[in-house]
C-alpha cells in the first residue's frame, strides 16, 4: 500500500478542479487522496469472485405503462379558450422585437 501522489499530479488536480490551493491546503489534499487511495486499495483486497455485479443496493426495476392517447386531438376545444386564433394556433403578443 502506501500510495504516493506527487506535487506535480496535485498541481494538476488543481488545475483541473480550478482550485488556488496555498501550500498547507495541498499538502493536506496530497495526504487525504493518499488516505483514500490506501482505503480503495484495502477494498481491492476482498474476495468478490462469488458477488454478482450490481448497480444498485435494493432490488430495482422499472416499471413503465403502455403510452396510450386518452384524449385524442381536440384542437377546437383549446382554442376555444384562446382570446385570439390564427390559422389553428394561439396569437400571442410579440416578446421580441
Amino acid at each position: 500500500m502506501a500510495n504516493v501522489i506527487s506535487d506535480e499530479t496535485m498541481e494538476y488536480v488543481g488545475i483541473l478542479s480550478k482550485l488556488e490551493l496555498s501550500e498547507e491546503e495541498k499538502q493536506q489534499a496530497k495526504k487525504d487522496m493518499e488516505k483514500m487511495l490506501d482505503y480503495i486499495d484495502k477494498l481491492n483486497e476482498l474476495d468478490t469472485s462469488g458477488v454478482e455485479p450490481m448497480s444498485h443496493v435494493f432490488p430495482v426495476q422499472n416499471v413503465f405503462r403502455e403510452d396510450v392517447v386518452t384524449n385524442g386531438d381536440c384542437r377546437e376545444e383549446m382554442l376555444a379558450n384562446a382570446p385570439e386564433e390564427k390559422d389553428g394556433s394561439y396569437v400571442v403578443p410579440r416578446t421580441v422585437e
